[in-house]
């Protein structure tokens, strides 16, 4: 493994290297004579956000990572791989990206608090204008009682409270405007649950109390129901596929929500349990990972599950390993990525279901039997696909095309949780130009969120104990559960 960057590494890489901060009063001259709105106002003000450290212009996107340790979170610079920023914050943390490319929400005690990770693009004319600040916990957050999944989707983020079942959902370009308007639904009953928008405002909610999770509802901008089905226990986990096709798990297969229709797909086995998913909204397959032993303490399954969303179906695939959880992901292309515990990551052709290529990266493993406990992670951002090794504090980037680890970096914590901030123009933003690099629609991969009631810890997540229903994906993205 090289521990810096190399000289064959793809062209997105290359450019995202040439993003380094740069004074603004260097590149305030940006305009053309062809562009009399750049040529009158020169750059753009950065937008102001909840931190109070100055901005910087960049040359480019300037990508970051973000993880979670014992006591703390770090921002990484997605490029070097090295801390830009270290904020402690006591508690088991949950992270998952805001849906704005410069915000992450953490799911700590009683709230989602915004993540100020220091990086962002501004549309401006026929080009966008790119800046860096200092990362910041910001004091912007969503009351929540027990924090569970958010849910990016078409520019509008979801936010699920399990201890209430209320949902939140707003523009996620105004996660940190503390006047931002939202939509608030209130489900029956409290429960791990899941909510997830649609572009015409249709929202599909999970269905369930404390006891069982049964079903889904969907319900129209107005809030009327207009499709239902109580034939999927245990919910958990979502995923959205191209041509907004959303599928939620179940202990025996997944339904699939598209054009208001609701089909059930059906395990083979008896207890078939899809609990985490892994979309790509360019691709109408949905990778989920795949369990047979409902009374497992802790079930070490080699196989997953693909399911096509345009009929519905499901086929199998068989892996040289096991995984876990936050083994979840999509590339680019479509890819179906799974992080094994042979220490390979494993890249699948969803429409074959082959496995094309496992590329090792990390050492042979064993996921631990306490699923707070940190384990090596996958997340994909920009064409890379970044894994975490807390046994060696190691963090590793691999090219998913060529399967090149192009860097690798000792970090100063045992890192848990990962995901990121694009740093870029995310989709469903106002956009007046074609010539901005906007970055890739969030994959919704989330690991399962059934938190304890200690409301002096940050949430914490059931993992398949006991027969429990239990895991996070959500990574989507895919984040991303238990």
């Amino acid at each position: 493994m090289s521990p810096t960057l190399t000289a064959s590494r793809s062209r997105r890489h290359r450019a995202v290297a040439l993003g380094a901060a740069l004074p603004l009063v260097l590149l305030a001259a940006c305009s053309s004579s062809d562009d009399s709105a750049d040529a009158a106002t020169g750059t753009p003000e950065p937008t102001e956000s909840a931190t109070s450290a100055p901005a910087v212009e960049a040359a480019g996107l300037t990508p970051r990572l973000v993880i979670t340790y014992d006591g703390g979170i770090q921002v990484l610079d997605s490029t070097t791989l090295e801390t830009i920023e270290d904020i402690e914050l006591d508690g088991f943390n949950r992270i998952n990206p805001a849906g704005d490319g410069r915000h992450v929400l953490v799911s700590t005690a009683g709230k989602f608090q915004v993540l100020d990770a220091g990086t962002w693009a501004e549309p401006h004319g026929d080009h966008a204008h790119y800046y860096t600040t200092t990362p910041q916990l910001t004091d912007i957050s969503f009351e929540a009682d027990k924090p569970g999944h958010a849910v990016v989707h078409e520019g509008r983020t979801a936010l699920f409270a399990d201890g209430t079942g209320d949902i939140t959902v707003f523009d996620s370009a105004e996660v940190a405007d503390p006047d931002r308007e939202v939509r608030e639904v209130s489900t029956p009953s409290a429960h791990h649950g899941v909510a997830v928008e649609l572009s015409d405002g249709t929202l599909i909610v999970s269905e369930g109390t404390e006891d069982a999770r049964t079903g889904i509802r969907v319900l129209d901008a107005e809030g009327t129901e207009v499709a239902a089905n109580d034939q999927c226990p245990g919910v958990h986990g979502e995923a959205v596929a191209a041509d907004e096709a959303v599928v939620i798990g179940c202990q025996d297969g997944a339904l699939v929500t598209k054009d208001g229709v609701i089909s059930k797909v059906t395990a083979p086995d008896a207890y078939g349990r899809i609990g985490n998913q892994a979309g790509s909204e360019d691709s109408p397959y949905v990778l989920g990972d795949y369990k047979t032993d409902p009374d497992a303490d802790l079930e070490r399954p080699t196989r997953v599950s693909i399911i096509d969303t345009r009929d519905a179906s499901m086929k199998l695939v068989d892996l040289p390993a096991s995984y876990t959880f936050r083994s979840l992901g999509r590339g680019d292309a479509g890819e179906a990525l799974v992080l094994g515990t042979d220490g390979a990551l494993h890249v699948i052709d969803p429409e074959t279901g082959t496995v094309t290529r496992s590329v090792p990266v990390i050492d042979e493993w064993e996921e631990s039997e306490t699923w707070q406990d940190p384990r090596p992670t996958l997340y994909v951002q920009d064409g890379s696909a970044y894994i975490t090794d807390p046994s060696t504090s190691m963090i590793h980037a691999v090219d998913i095309e060529t399967g090149e680890i192009w860097n690798s970096v000792e970090l100063t914590v045992v890192p848990n949780e990962l995901t990121g901030a694009s740093g870029d123009v995310e989709h469903g933003a106002e956009v007046e130009h074609e010539g901005a690099d906007h970055g890739d629609a969030a994959t919704d991969e989330h690991e399962g969120h059934d938190h304890s009631d200690e409301a002096t810890d940050a949430t914490t997540d059931e993992h398949d104990h006991e027969g429990h229903d239990h895991e996070h994906s959500d990574e989507a993205t895919e984040t991303p559960t238990s």
